[in-house]
């Protein structure tokens, strides 16, 4: 049996000193590094930013074209006021506005940016999943 859980995620980016620049800029410093790559202790898993070519390389299909958008990473937070502050410090730092923190259809609020890369996050707070004390997020039981 494969367990339900994911320990690692990896994004290929353009540039890898222009990723962390960014990520240094909302507050993150990285745990581990090594030439052409680095890694982000994140709750419980790791987050990695890998250069396009090398991550190309490295799942057997050198030279193929790494794309990014068609998913998205989400940071959760007890509040809406919170949402607008993370948000605000994403795009001082260079992140792209895709959608401005506002109430949502679900009953929540969320926003969108991308950063330099193209790697969309979205920055929501739902009143129906509240946070751990760490920040994690364990789902509720029911229909929400």
């Amino acid at each position: 049996m494969t367990p339900q859980r994911v320990t690692l995620i990896t994004l290929g980016v353009a540039d890898l000193t222009r990723a962390k620049a960014f990520y240094a800029a909302l507050g993150w410093a990285p745990t581990s590094q090594t030439e052409g790559v680095v890694f982000y202790q994140i709750n419980g898993m790791v987050l990695g930013f890998f250069g396009l070519e090398d991550l190309a390389k490295d799942q057997g299909r050198a030279g193929a074209p790494l794309g990014t958008g068609a998913m998205t990473l989400a940071q959760n937070f007890a509040t809406e006021a919170a949402v607008d502050a993370a948000f605000a410090k994403a795009l001082d730092a260079g992140a792209t506005l895709l959608k401005a923190p506002e109430k949502v259809f679900w009953g929540g609020y969320s926003g969108y940016y991308a950063d330099p890369d193209g790697h969309v996050w979205e920055l929501a707070h739902n009143p129906f999943w509240p946070l751990n004390d760490d920040g994690s997020l364990t789902l509720p039981k029911g229909d929400h």
